[in-house]
């Protein structure tokens, strides 16, 4: 069986309360090996970290989503750092930038925003980033701090966009809207970038793929859009699977458990 990470979801949402450890079976036998889990507020970091303790293979991030702005407090940042220090996470975020919603002012997330950057720099932590309608935005923060890994989940943006996030040391990664028809955009991007720009996720329980429209998303459905990768760029499963388990496990540290019990 191909081994897969879900470099992207919300495992700790209370969707997946009732069925849990079944959701994370299911996940197990379709080849889900690892899942990295993004914080969207300080409130959910203690529920993200007994998860993904009662868990094996569950990697936790902790941020400060831009859609949870009217939860933010600037006290926050500290408290972020404290717990960076404290818990040793895969990562910082999920960060960023949303102007999809009018409503959330774009010099409060800005200041958020950069303030994750310098948290993720200081300690060495890749960040995963949110741009909806924002990613030049991003691309302009992220510039400022040289030398930040991470990666822009559910890329949706340009193929210049795409480039230049990636000259930045910036990966991308794709989930259940690659697998629609009509994101001819997006899937032409797919077929062309290089095999260690990008990863798989699947943003579970949100963003279900084409033939799950209107379900509950879970990190189970993965091989969809691996499968969907694979056909659009014409080669065997088993390569994407490969170089995008590989670059997860390089961006966010990941151990291979299977690979460490053999030596």
């Amino acid at each position: 069986m191909l081994a897969l990470i879900d470099s992207h979801n919300h495992f700790d949402d209370p969707c997946f309360d009732p069925d849990r450890d079944a959701t994370y079976q299911r996940a197990r036998k379709h080849g889900v090996v690892a899942q990295v889990l993004a914080a969207v507020s300080a409130r959910w970091w203690p529920r993200l970290k007994a998860i993904t303790v009662r868990y094996p293979g569950l990697y936790a991030g902790y941020g400060l989503h831009p859609l949870y702005l009217a939860e933010h407090r600037p006290e926050h940042l500290d408290l972020l750092a404290d717990w960076l220090v404290q818990e040793h996470p895969a990562a910082v975020g999920e960060c960023g930038l949303d102007y999809y919603l009018p409503d959330l002012d774009p010099g409060a997330q800005a200041d958020y925003f950069t303030g994750q950057l310098q948290l993720a720099r200081r300690h060495g932590l890749p960040a995963i980033i949110h741009a909806r309608r924002a990613v030049d935005q991003v691309i302009k923060y992220i510039r400022r701090y040289p030398g930040v890994r991470g990666v822009v989940h559910s890329f949706s943006g340009s193929v210049d966009q795409a480039r230049r996030l990636l000259d930045a040391g910036i990966l991308l990664s794709f989930g259940g809207p690659v697998t629609y028809p009509r994101a001819t955009r997006l899937r032409a991007l797919l077929r062309y970038l290089p095999l260690d720009g990008f990863m798989l996720e699947t943003d579970a329980p949100d963003q279900p793929t084409c033939n799950r429209r209107g379900e509950r998303n879970e990190p189970a459905f993965l091989p969809d859009v691996l499968a969907c990768v694979a056909e659009l760029r014409g080669v065997d499963p088993a390569e994407i699977a490969a170089a995008t388990t590989a670059n997860a496990r390089c961006l966010f540290r990941i151990v291979d458990e299977s690979s460490a019990r053999t030596h």
